[in-house]
């Protein structure tokens, strides 16, 4: 799980511990208060000579008792539930540290890995130089490799979302992406199949039963892991998934998608990995706000059934994040591989218009 699933998984808890506390000090209070009435009631039945004043103050000192001792028991019971709430937190304190800390090992890889990769670009780059230099032929253009899009077929696109603690909107974002393809000017091209609580098992199938053009992922991720869910009823931990299996899986069908976004928080760690085996991915490049995301995915897709290159949609969902006053409008990354052009390729096509 992500740093800030667990940070705010605390925050609820310590604030219904403090809340607990908070009851069980009420119910001190009135314990005691109860129970000096109950001494000024038996005071006074002493001092009096008229039996009936004495019956009548030791009747009423003996039912402040009995209220004392009731909220007596509710405090117990408050302070029980605030001390059990207590340990439940240190064990999420310890458990966001050590999220934290791999959060900051996976950064740490995640660099070291592109520094590399930057040195190997460079060494390649030095090479190709030298190679024209020496045969002294100029090479003009570049060539783009044949990927599925341009087919006359309609955009198949997979959107799987996975909360499995209920804190994430996934059913809205995909309602959101349906409504804003429905309004889109080419919205017969474009054909969705949606799972709101998606499993490992609704990747696999949705990658050989429905072969989606695009793969959207909604939920949690770290730079190194992604959160499906488990096929249960009630709210879970979910199913982590290591980002090199996820990769391997998308990787792993005939007919692999042109694009995989992966709309949850820290993610643009791991399209280095998925350009291994998509021509594009999207991932956030930090943790990303609930609304920021919805907002970047219902106008990139939008866009992208308007007919809009995958950089110009990419382009038109962060501006439709800024446009609202929202603060995560950089976050949403775009990467793509060398041999292709994001400028170039539209993952919607109409069909040719007749004479």
């Amino acid at each position: 799980m992500s740093a800030s699933y667990y940070r705010s998984r605390l925050d609820r808890k310590n604030r219904a511990r403090a809340d607990a506390e908070r009851k069980a000090g009420e119910h001190r209070r009135r314990e005691a208060d109860k129970r000096s009435r109950a001494a000024r009631e038996r005071a006074a039945a002493a001092r009096s000579k008229n039996p009936d004043t004495v019956r009548g103050r030791l009747s009423a000192a003996a039912r402040y008792e009995s209220q004392a001792g009731a909220a007596g028991r509710d405090a117990v019971v408050w302070s029980s539930r605030a001390a059990r709430l207590g340990k439940e937190a240190a064990l999420l304190e310890a458990q966001l540290a050590r999220a934290q800390t791999a959060a900051q090992e996976a950064a740490d890889r995640a660099r070291r890995r592109e520094q590399r990769a930057a040195e190997r670009r460079s060494a390649e780059r030095q090479k190709r130089i030298e190679d024209r230099m020496a045969s002294a032929e100029e090479q003009v253009g570049a060539v783009l490799k044949e990927i599925r899009a341009p087919k006359p077929e309609k955009l198949r696109l997979l959107m799987l979302g996975a909360s499995s603690d209920g804190d994430l909107r996934v059913a809205r974002e995909q309602e959101r992406i349906r409504t804003a393809v429905r309004r889109a000017l080419h919205r017969d091209l474009v054909e969705m199949d949606a799972h709101p609580a998606a499993t490992a098992e609704s990747l696999l199938d949705g990658l050989t039963q429905f072969r989606p053009h695009v793969v959207h992922f909604s939920g949690h991720s770290t730079q190194d892991l992604i959160v499906f869910e488990q096929d249960v009823d009630q709210r879970h931990e979910g199913a982590i998934i290591t980002a090199g299996a996820f990769a391997r899986a998308i990787g792993a069908s005939d007919d692999p998608p042109l694009l995989v976004v992966l709309n949850s928080c820290h993610s643009a760690a791991q399209t280095k990995n998925l350009l291994d085996v998509v021509p594009f991915a999207i991932g956030m490049s930090d943790s990303i706000g609930d609304t920021d995301a919805i907002t970047y995915a219902a106008r990139f897709y939008a866009a992208v059934a308007d007919g809009q290159s995958i950089q110009g949609a990419h382009a038109l969902g962060r501006t439709a994040v800024e446009l609202a006053g929202l603060t995560d409008h950089d976050l949403p990354t775009l990467d793509h591989a060398d041999d292709v052009d994001p400028r170039l390729t539209r993952l919607v096509t109409p069909p040719p218009q007749g004479p």
